[in-house]
């Protein structure tokens, strides 16, 4: 089997929001070959905690992370500037995978570790300036099933959150305004889970992040 063999039943679904452009393929890799690369990514990428500022104060982030990408792929996230690991074999080659599947191209790569429930991320959006107006966001999700929550930004909608169980195999596409009017999170959970691994594939322009020093 293909280390990224995909079911022929697959396909995309769209989520409605409004507003966004939010779509979720829920079997994007067929189950041997997502935990093949479960097990792959787990010992090949350089995994290291990333400092981040909140509220003034600079915290060790609640999960593992590596940035990884093309040379020029520099990104700026909470006032923390991070230069791209190289691309592993594997990650190249899945990197083309998911440039197909999103019809879209990408420079790098955002991996993150969950290693059980007490590790998670922060409401935010992916929309720094070096990601363009309208970015494309493609996540994919390896080992245990986590809650993935989205809320508007503004307006009454912010009372409101929606909620996506990301699966182990599973490819979300954010793209159009989705960054500019939601935020989102994924939340402690008390639950016994296991480890998680997500990659965020993202195209980071580099005279924006130039400007933005």
């Amino acid at each position: 089997m293909s280390l990224f063999e995909t079911p022929s039943s697959a396909r995309w679904q769209p989520l409605p929001l409004p507003g966004a452009e939010l779509s979720l393929w829920p079997s994007w890799l067929a189950p041997a070959a997502a935990d093949e690369l479960f097990v792959d990514l787990m010992a090949s990428i350089a995994w290291e905690v990333h400092r981040i500022r909140i509220y003034g104060r600079e915290v060790e982030s609640p999960r593992l992370s590596c940035w990884i990408g093309d040379a020029d792929a520099t990104y700026v996230y909470s006032r923390t500037r991070f230069e791209p690991h190289p691309w592993t074999p594997t990650l190249m080659a899945l990197r083309a995978r998911v440039e197909a599947a999103c019809a879209t191209r990408f420079n790098s790569v955002l991996a993150n570790l969950y290693r059980d429930g007490r590790d998670s991320m922060g409401w935010h959006s992916d929309d720094e300036p070096e990601l363009g107006r309208q970015p494309v966001i493609a996540s994919l999700s390896l080992g245990a099933v986590r809650r993935f929550r989205l809320r508007a930004k503004r307006g009454e909608g912010k009372r409101q959150v929606h909620v996506i169980e990301l699966g182990h195999g599973s490819l979300l596409r954010m793209a159009g305004d989705t960054q500019h009017l939601y935020v989102h999170d994924l939340p402690k959970t008390t639950a016994a889970v296991g480890p998680r691994i997500n990659l965020t594939f993202r195209q980071v322009h580099a005279t924006a992040t130039a400007a933005g020093g």
